[in-house]
């Protein structure tokens, strides 16, 4: 690929349409009934294509899933090396917590591993008004966070995920945010961590990640797991196999013992049926030649045409074999034509379901060469003549038969 196609490439504009209004088309469909979630979600993380879901875009309460967006705001507006002095408010946060006690002094960095690996309540707490200067504004903060992720339908109340008036989010939304998350280094760092020992100025502290999915399945890399009263059992899953990467979301999985089993069940069914039935197929790259067309009133009879992006999915057999890129380009142009000109555009469709729209480029220049242009040059020349600077003269298009 040429240089100056992908300069030309990146001043254009492509259109992607929603990846989740496409609908999966599975060669060995999950039924609903196999996830006992009320709200639950499986994304592609690299395209971010909705692969399945149930009741997705539910309002739902999300439980400590929203420490996800804590540890954002945390990573994106603090330093973790920061000591954090411990509130009387902090201090007295309803368990599950780390028995951070009024007065006391920790860095960031350990609030923060406490928040993500053992769901520490007070660590949220603490976190939110050294970020935030209050619980209020920080809250203020995650909920205009998620608006800027995409995530449109979430409202935190809460920087821990405890219940708490209109403290709610949805499927999409979770994975949503989780997809931002997971695009961070350090988060990924984080939730795949272990275990941690930490000290603060009083005492010293053990934080053990209990993620089972990171045990208990293969390729397993987070992310966070969410039980209240309201909300019942959640989790927000992600594994990795090969080159995908799959996020799930499970909000309400059930309450008591048997949900809490639930929550791992219902995301292992998920991510299973998203590895067994999804693989990557690349549509086209980015420059890749995709046809030329005949151009008029030109030395040029034709000009060359390419993708100012490239597409790569991931689809199903099924899906795969039903795909197709229709061409929207003029069968002839009138010169001149503009190297880097915008032609037409390709649409992907997958089972006849518009995917994507992809610029088509013109590879080359073609300037315009007849009766017109060639009168138009002697006049330039001529008027030019005696003058310092440059002369453009331009004739009517049909001033001359």
């Amino acid at each position: 690929m040429k240089t100056q196609r992908t300069i030309a490439a990146l001043l254009l504009p492509v259109l992607i349409f929603a990846l989740s209004a496409l609908p999966a088309q599975a060669d060995d469909a999950l039924p609903t009934s196999k996830v006992v979630a009320q709200g639950a979600i499986l994304m592609d993380f690299e395209t971010g294509r909705v692969l399945w879901e149930k009741n997705a875009h539910e309002p739902l309460p999300m439980a400590s899933t929203t420490k996800i967006m804590t540890a954002i705001l945390t990573l994106e507006k603090g330093d973790l090396n920061d000591i954090v002095t411990i509130s009387a408010n902090a201090a007295h946060t309803p368990e599950v917590n780390m028995n951070l006690t009024t007065g006391e002094k920790i860095k960031l960095e350990n609030l923060l591993y406490a928040l993500m690996l053992q769901s520490s309540n007070d660590s949220a707490v603490a976190i939110a008004e050294y970020i935030g200067g209050s619980v209020e504004e920080f809250c203020r903060m995650m909920t205009a966070k998620a608006k800027e992720i995409g995530a449109k339908d979430t409202v935190f109340e809460t920087p821990n995920g405890l219940d708490k008036g209109d403290h709610h989010s949805t499927a999409y939304d979770m994975a949503l945010i989780a997809r931002y998350a997971m695009k961070n280094p350090e988060f990924i760092k984080i939730i795949n961590t272990q275990g941690v020992s930490a000290e603060s100025d009083k005492k010293s502290y053990v934080i053990t990640n209990k993620n089972r999915l990171l045990y208990e399945y293969e390729g397993a890399n987070g992310i966070k797991t969410g039980f209240t009263g309201k909300a019942g059992h959640c989790f927000v899953g992600a594994a990795k196999r090969g080159d995908m990467q799959l996020i799930s979301v499970v909000l309400a999985s059930g309450w008591g013992d048997k949900g809490k089993a639930q929550k791992w069940v219902d995301t292992k069914a998920m991510l299973n049926y998203g590895f067994q039935n999804y693989q990557y197929y690349t549509v086209f790259n980015r420059g890749d030649e995709a046809g030329s067309v005949t151009v008029n009133r030109s030395k040029t009879p034709s000009v060359r045409y390419y993708y100012a992006e490239g597409l790569r999915l991931p689809l199903t057999k099924t899906e795969k074999e039903n795909l197709r890129v229709a061409e929207d380009v003029p069968s002839q142009m009138l010169a001149p034509v503009q190297k880097g000109q915008k032609l037409g555009d390709a649409t992907v469709l997958v089972c006849n379901t518009a995917f994507a729209q992809i610029p088509l480029i013109a590879e080359d220049s073609a300037a315009r060469h007849d009766l017109k242009s060639s009168i138009e040059k002697l006049l330039n020349v001529w008027f030019e003549m005696g003058t310092d600077g440059d002369v453009s003269i331009t004739l009517p298009e049909n001033i001359l038969p």
